[in-house]
């Protein structure tokens, strides 16, 4: 179902509210590894420290937030089974959640998604309701399911618990290094770079925290520049993973707490995912990339020779669709 309005009284997540989801987590999701590479230093010019989630369970950020909101339900809540849209990631995530708390689920997903992420969503076993592309298609599909079988919305990002989840990635990756001046991750609806925002901001208030998005899907941009929430309902970008307009609890959150908001080009996502594919020898997405591409781009202000954290956001792949194959 669609983000609704904000109550009056609502407030975001805290810092302490990630660490609870961290807590929760631990066990159900994997610590993933930091990793560097001296070639895309000096490429960039910056000293990277790159947290992999293409190495997280079902390959992708998402299992955080899943995981959290899934085991965040009272018995009465899990047992009518958990329902969300998505094009692959989230929904892959929220069946593993569902699974590994034994409550059923359901997944709306655009027939325009990657094949491979369709097919995880089947392999962590939720039940898959194809809808046509475009936002307006999969919230009106989600709402048809909810009402036929009862199940509790996950909302891919505009949740408060799944934002918390996502949060835990930003807050390992800061634990395990130290003096960090900026953080960089890529923006869609928004759950990651909420979570890593408050996560970082409520360890260090001086971390600049920086979204980065595809130049096609450029809502994030210019609704930060607006002061305005703004939607994209179908966006041709080869990042498919941010192809979601911001949600609202998201942008409020961005609108406090990033810094600032970068676009980078579909060449310069193309780039930057063959640059870590050979210069790292690990496999990421292109949504993954898109700070990679930022920094090639020099989107990044005060990049130069700085320690920044870049948060991998995942590795699921369609080979079968590279483009520059």
């Amino acid at each position: 179902m669609s983000a609704v309005e904000l109550p009056p009284d609502w407030n975001p997540p805290t810092l302490d509210e990630v660490r609870a989801a961290a807590r929760r987590i631990a066990g159900r999701v994997h610590k993933t590894p930091v990793m560097s590479c001296t070639d895309i230093n000096s490429i960039t010019g910056s000293d990277l420290f790159f947290k992999c989630e293409n190495l997280q369970r079902i390959g992708a950020f998402k299992a955080r937030g899943a995981m959290n909101a899934v085991w965040s339900l009272d018995q009465d809540e899990a047992v009518r089974g958990v329902a969300t849209h998505s094009s692959g990631n989230h929904g892959a995530a929220l069946a593993l959640a569902a699974r590994s708390r034994g409550i059923a689920s359901w997944v709306v997903v655009p027939d325009n998604a990657p094949a491979v992420k369709r097919e995880s969503v089947r392999r962590e076993g939720a039940s898959v309701v194809d809808c046509a592309p475009g936002m307006q298609n999969r919230e009106a599909a989600l709402a048809s399911l909810v009402e036929e079988t009862g199940a509790i919305v996950v909302h891919p990002y505009d949740d408060d618990r799944v934002i918390a989840g996502q949060g835990t990635a930003a807050l390992e990756l800061l634990h395990s290094c130290q003096n960090l001046s900026i953080i960089l991750a890529p923006v869609g609806g928004g759950g990651l770079i909420a979570g890593t925002a408050i996560a970082a901001k409520g360890l260090n208030p001086s971390i600049k925290v920086i979204a980065c998005e595809p130049a096609a899907a450029d809502d994030a941009k210019r609704s930060f520049e607006q002061g305005q929430r703004l939607s994209v309902d179908a966006p041709d970008t080869i990042a498919d993973g941010l192809r979601a307009s911001l949600g609202r609890r998201n942008f409020r959150i961005i609108s406090e707490l990033v810094d600032d908001v970068v676009t980078v080009s579909e060449e310069g996502i193309m780039a930057a995912t063959r640059l870590v594919w050979e210069r790292m020898r690990i496999v990421i997405e292109p949504s993954a990339a898109v700070p990679v591409a930022a920094l090639l781009e020099e989107q990044v202000p005060g990049s130069s020779g700085a320690r920044i954290g870049v948060i991998l956001t995942g590795g699921n792949v369609d080979l079968d669709a590279l483009r520059w194959s």
